[in-house]
């Protein structure tokens, strides 16, 4: 039965839905509060810095904003017109807490030069709405923001430094409100009479008697599924559907797992994680030019996990998340930055009891090994055949920092808990 209940959940993914995608508004356009959607975002073209605005030894060809009063924002991020140039350079943005004087220091925003994008090839890349950008970072209700973009400094020898990318603009999120408290283990579930904002946790005969009902089997041999964890649903985190792309998009089958960071600093609270999850995805839809959330699921730093881009979370649903690796695969973001941060330990408890569940569904072992074939990108060309943990770091698909060193060293424990909550 362990095959057969693989490939029979299987037959619900199978063709891939290839759609037309209509194009996202656009978020260059005039920052308008769009008062028919919760949340908003304010999209600000940089400028050459002046050699009086720059800062001392600054390089030439420095952009970005000086000091300015902005509307109440949350998340803030770079972005820039062609999906395949790199910024090669720093960006970094200083931010003032909203009703206050109080103005940060400067902070990093980590440069994704296209690791996290739509496949070549796929539907959502051909729109011709994507574009390049930095990872957003969590900075909390502002309502004053300063920016600096600036290039490498030249090599020996070179006369210039490498140009920024053109059509540069600064992105600022606010998410909107939440809609309930969806972080709790028990009681925000379901509200009478309404949609569910969580699955419920099952135990393992439940997931198995549930997974068997679902596909249409007799009960028989038990398959290698964990327990399905609580995951709040996209209704649950307040996702405005009117943002995303109507059409779903599905691949045959769940292979492997790609874990990330998001990359979004750590100073959110849990119970904020919802908002932080409002801003990453308008800043996937509205900034990135993406059909969706960019992640097939999310898990904060208190291990709540959460639907991310639509279509059933029991499905093989194709994300934005890892170049060349986006078809049958799923990716997980660990809310945070974990380059020199521990990950907490709910969290990759979460991704170990979410990987037995959904790696489960499709038959993969999660201490294994798989052959992919690449999408395309510049780490691995298009047709490459590669040999990767099941459970792999985004780092393992592409040249990237991504998931972090610290989340990274996690991941033979994430395997190994993941095996056993299958009952390997």
């Amino acid at each position: 039965m362990r095959a057969f209940l693989a490939s029979a959940i299987g037959v619900t993914c199978t063709a891939a839905l290839v759609l037309p995608l209509a194009a996202p508004a656009d978020a260059s356009a005039a920052p308008a509060r769009e008062n028919d959607l919760p949340g908003s975002t304010q999209s600000l073209p940089l400028d050459a810095l002046s050699p009086s605005t720059r800062a001392t030894g600054a390089p030439a060809g420095e952009q970005g904003l000086t000091e300015r009063d902005v509307r109440p924002f949350s998340m803030v991020g770079v972005v820039w017109d062609d999906a395949e140039a790199e910024l090669h350079g720093t960006a970094q943005v200083r931010t003032r807490a909203a009703g206050t004087r109080s103005w940060s220091g400067w902070q990093d925003l980590e440069t994704h030069n296209a690791e996290h994008a739509p496949d070549p090839g796929s539907a959502e890349r051909a729109a011709g709405t994507v574009k390049g950008s930095t990872a957003p970072l969590w900075v909390g209700a502002s309502d004053g923001v300063q920016v600096r973009v600036r290039p490498e400094a030249p090599a020996t020898g070179d006369a210039a430094s490498v140009p920024l990318p053109a059509g540069l603009h600064l992105e600022l999120v606010d998410p909107g409100e939440d809609p309930q408290d969806v972080t709790g283990a028990a009681g925000a579930d379901r509200t009478a009479g309404q949609e569910s904002v969580a699955l419920p946790a099952l135990d393992r005969a439940e997931t198995e008697t549930e997974t068997e009902a679902a596909a249409g089997l007799a009960p028989a041999a038990k398959p290698y599924i964990g327990p399905r964890p609580r995951i709040v649903t996209r209704k649950g985190w307040g996702a405005d559907e009117k943002l995303r792309e109507k059409a779903f998009a599905y691949t045959k089958s769940v292979k492997a797992a790609f874990v990330h960071h998001s990359a979004t600093g750590n100073s959110y609270s849990c119970s904020q994680a919802p908002s932080v999850i409002r801003g990453i995805y308008r800043f996937h839809v509205k900034s990135n030019g993406w059909r969706d959330l960019g992640y097939n699921f999310m898990v904060d730093k208190c291990g709540n996990i959460y639907e991310g881009r639509a279509g059933g979370v029991t499905k093989a649903v194709m994300g934005a998340h890892t170049l060349g690796f986006n078809a049958n695969t799923m990716g997980i973001a660990v809310l945070g930055t974990y380059s020199s941060s521990n990950p907490p330990a709910a969290a990759v408890t979460a991704v170990s009891g979410l990987t037995a569940w959904k790696l489960g569904l499709f038959g993969a072992d999660p201490r294994g090994k798989v052959t992919l074939v690449s999408g395309g990108s510049t780490t691995y060309k298009k047709g490459k055949k590669v040999k990767l943990n099941v459970i792999s770091g985004h780092r393992d698909g592409f040249a990237t920092e991504c998931p972090g060193a610290r989340l990274y060293k996690k991941l033979g424990t994430a395997r190994t808990t993941s095996a056993r909550l299958q009952g390997r």
